[in-house]
């Protein structure tokens, strides 16, 4: 992640262009972390069903605590039918998946991931996460 500097933004450090509080230095290489990347739900399935068994805190604000240790398909019910077919796609091809949905009126990027048993190589559940198209996505910086 980019760190704050006592340059401007990009490290250009010209007189006249003082860091604001928050600004981010970005070099080369950088995996830049933007302001709502805490805010984006991420959540982890087991099984066919996909049991929700961890779901951080902005997965918890979105759905509610109660939707941990329920399906999918029973504690995130504002989610659409697409949503829960990239999750089963996933889980049964074992290769990542990626789509836009539409909740509550908004495009969110839904992105899932297979978790495989690295003994079987079997598909044992899924992990997803969510985010709004107005989200400014992690990029890394080339240089």
């Amino acid at each position: 992640m980019g760190t704050s500097g006592s340059g401007a933004r990009g490290g250009s450090g010209s007189p006249g262009s003082a860091q604001r509080p928050g600004d981010v230095t970005e070099r080369p290489g950088d995996i830049v972390q933007r302001p709502g990347d805490l805010d984006r739900p991420v959540g982890l399935c087991l099984g066919p069903g996909h049991i929700v068994v961890h779901g951080n805190a902005a997965f918890v604000a979105e759905f509610g605590a109660g939707s941990v240790g329920l399906p999918a398909r029973e504690g995130m019910l504002d989610l659409p039918p697409d949503a829960f077919a990239v999750l089963d796609a996933v889980f049964a091809s074992g290769r990542p998946l990626a789509r836009w949905i539409v909740r509550d009126g908004d495009e969110w990027r839904l992105t899932v991931a297979p978790r495989v048993d690295p003994a079987t190589g079997e598909t044992y559940g899924v992990t997803f996460h969510l985010r709004l198209r107005s989200d400014v996505p992690v990029v890394r910086t080339t240089g």
